[in-house]
């Protein structure tokens, strides 16, 4: 028999927060973010069930392929463009639309063979500083894609640095329209967060990611106060139980003694699983739909936790790390990182199914 362990996907879920986005965007169109397998859901499975998005953005031009080898005709939006001149052809082979943000970039559209024209995405650097142009190099390159005969519309766009905090997008945003004030085309601005909070910050197309999969983009605010689903629940089971003593200590480090006698079980989920290494005693766990909590250190292999006040826990009962019932965000922030890393970091030996 296999190991208990399993990630269920909902296709409800996720179309359901992609109807979510879309009561958020107005009149504006929406690029489902499925980057990096679509964040741990299985890149043709979220495609599938989002279908009713206007285009698809990924990363990668495996990603593009597989999803134009699936069926999807929608337009796809390349997050990072091209990497090196032998990509250019695939642009218009798979009928991709890159984001164009650096002037290497810009030489290359102009100096591979295309095979015929594109739309493309010009990214501007509005304060965040990793990718983009700015005011001392957007004339000339913009100018260059505009004297190019393959490109055959632009849209303007750029990323919020601080939608989910306290920063916001307010600066972003007026540094945006100066840099493209005299520019006559559409913009894509908001990702999740600023869909969610900011619609002063839409344009024409934006571009949500991880509310799509059931998770808050903001510390403060839970998933559920936007009607968001998890898309992702994450279940295993016992697999063992141990009685302790007071003063006995549990795992590796011995990190978790006893205050008194106490029942734990043994998950069968580790960090090699994707579950966070780092996730301190007291981190939530559902056993037998009961909250409950980790106790002592995370290992490759399993978890422990507290069996109190869960009568009848034994071998079989069922967990659930995250998901239905327990949101990954809430996991994510017991153990200081982001609902987005834990799903991405879902590790190929789990098997992923389809949620009944």
């Amino acid at each position: 028999m296999p190991r208990p362990i399993r990630a269920a996907i909902s296709a409800s879920a996720l179309a359901h927060n992609l109807s979510v986005a879309r009561k958020h965007a107005g009149n504006a169109k929406i690029w489902a973010v499925i980057k990096a397998n679509a964040y741990g859901h299985g890149l043709e499975r979220a495609a599938r069930a989002m279908e009713a998005a206007d285009g698809f953005a990924v990363l990668d031009f495996q990603e593009a392929a597989r999803l134009r080898v699936a069926g999807v005709t929608k337009p796809i939006l390349m997050l990072e463009g091209v990497f090196k001149p032998v990509d250019v052809p695939l642009l218009h082979k798979y009928a991709l639309t890159p984001v164009i943000h650096s002037s290497a970039q810009v030489d290359m559209l102009r100096t591979a063979e295309l095979g015929g024209p594109i739309d493309i995405y010009l990214k501007l650097n509005s304060g965040m500083n990793r990718l983009g142009f700015t005011p001392e190099n957007l004339g000339g390159n913009y100018q260059a894609l505009r004297e190019n005969p393959r490109v055959r519309s632009i849209t303007l766009m750029t990323h919020f640095a601080d939608a989910d905090g306290a920063t916001g997008v307010k600066a972003q945003l007026e540094w945006f329209g100066e840099m493209t004030k005299s520019f006559p085309h559409k913009r894509s601005l908001a990702n999740s967060a600023a869909l969610l909070k900011f619609p002063e910050a839409l344009g024409e197309w934006v571009r949500p990611g991880i509310m799509l999969y059931g998770c808050s983009p903001f510390a403060d605010r839970p998933a559920g106060t936007f009607d968001l689903k998890p898309a992702m629940t994450l279940t295993s089971e016992l697999i063992a139980t141990q009685h302790l003593q007071s003063g006995e200590r549990v795992g590796y480090g011995f990190s978790y003694e006893a205050a008194a006698e106490l029942d734990i079980g043994i998950v069968a989920c580790g960090y090699a699983d994707g579950y966070p290494r780092h996730a301190p005693v007291g981190t939530p766990i559902l056993v037998n739909g009961i909250r409950t909590r980790i106790v002592g250190r995370v290992s490759m292999d399993m978890i422990t936790v507290d069996l109190s006040g869960i009568p009848d826990a034994g071998v079989g009962t069922p967990v659930t790390l995250w998901g239905e019932g327990l949101s990954a965000d809430e996991v994510a922030a017991a153990a200081g990182t982001l609902s987005y890393e834990m799903l991405c970091a879902l590790a190929p030996r789990v098997p992923v199914t389809d949620a009944p």
